[in-house]
């Protein structure tokens, strides 16, 4: 098959991942793989894949944004060029474009729902889901079937499979050198997310919580590594409290694996959450996790099993979860353990590739 994501940027995020394995899987399975994109920071991963990249301007979040036409005139010419299948919109503004092309092309169009939308009359009306929207979770599902009445046999149940080749080998092994060149430099445990800036992520949650765990464990350092709108307002946060010190902020483009290696927990304070790559991540290498009991979390967590869950929004029940699993080493690395096995065991990535394989030859025919 030929097949076209169209994304709004390729910087750090969620549906980066999520399009970057997908494509990489389906690549590697013999298709011919296009990505439409204004780029971003990892645009060089996806080309050292062999992805076709065709750059487009369609960095907006406006669904009427005259960048959408412009990009539409662009990829008109690369469907009849290069006889396009599948194409595949992965945001609001790329479904709208997904749909126009899909309308004026023999291609069929599809999207996938990375989590919630906000009711707005005109998603109502010209919602532009697609012959088939994958959603990433259980409660996404849920919600376009609810929310949006679509038909259940219009939405497919397709969870991102974790790739376990990228963290082969004990990350733990370049930990004291990564926590060199991150500027780490406290010895205390470090607490960690990965997460793009967004008020919806909640890290200011977990900002606040770190004045009760300096009391316990003053060498505490916390490390943020992401990029975003919220990126002055939390530094302003963490100055505020006196935090500089042990408040650790990293925008710049590196590896997840690095990242992981220099946590010892993994928190995900999300107010709203489709599903949770990054926590996904995180327990794939056997991180003790911390999430709030919202969205696709719950679909990840078993609380007291493979990690902790709190309320959204509660800095005092976070910090005291934050604190009982760093007192308690033993049942930290329990958690850990088990939230490994858990990811490998339940999201497969072979899996998610032969799932959105069908889902395309199901709209084919």
């Amino acid at each position: 098959m030929n097949i076209l994501h169209i994304t709004n940027q390729l910087d750090v995020g969620g549906i980066t991942s999520y399009v970057f394995s997908l494509a990489k899987g389906l690549k590697r399975k013999g298709h011919n793989v296009y990505i439409a994109s204004s780029g971003g920071q990892l645009l060089d991963r996806f080309i050292e894949e062999g992805i076709e990249f065709i750059p487009i301007p369609i960095l907006t979040k406006s669904e009427v944004s005259p960048k959408i036409l412009a990009s539409m005139f662009k990829l008109l010419k690369v469907i009849k060029q290069n006889h396009i299948d599948i194409i595949h919109a992965h945001s609001r503004t790329t479904q709208v474009l997904g749909c126009l092309l899909g309308r004026m092309t023999q291609a069929r169009y599809i999207s996938t729902c990375h989590g919630f939308f906000k009711m707005r009359f005109s998603r109502r009306m010209y919602h532009c889901w697609g012959q088939r929207v994958i959603a990433i979770s259980e409660p996404v599902k849920t919600y376009l079937i609810r929310d949006f009445k679509l038909k259940e046999d219009e939405v497919k149940l397709i969870y991102h499979g974790i790739n376990m080749e990228h963290f082969k080998g004990d990350l733990k092994d370049n930990a004291r050198e990564q926590k060199k060149k991150l500027g780490l430099t406290a010895s205390g445990p470090v607490i960690g997310i990965t997460s793009r800036l967004a008020d919806i992520k909640g890290h200011s949650y977990l900002i606040q919580a770190m004045p009760a765990i300096l009391k316990e464990f003053p060498g505490a350092q916390l490390f943020i590594a992401g990029e975003g709108k919220m990126n002055k307002e939390l530094e302003g946060l963490t100055r505020e409290l006196g935090l500089q010190k042990n408040v650790l902020f990293i925008s710049s483009c590196v590896k997840i694996e690095d990242a992981l290696s220099v946590m010892d927990l993994f928190i995900l304070p999300s107010l709203q959450e489709g599903l949770g790559l990054s926590l996904m991540e995180a327990m794939a290498v056997g991180l003790p996790v911390i999430g709030t009991n919202v969205g696709g979390i719950k679909d990840l967590i078993r609380h007291n099993i493979n990690g902790l869950l709190v309320e959204p929004a509660d800095t005092q029940a976070l910090a005291a979860a934050i604190l009982e699993l760093l007192k308690n080493p033993a049942k930290a690395q329990s958690l850990g353990e088990n939230a490994e096995t858990f990811i490998k065991e339940n999201f497969p990535f072979d899996r998610m590739i032969s799932e959105t394989e069908k889902v395309y030859s199901e709209c084919l025919k």
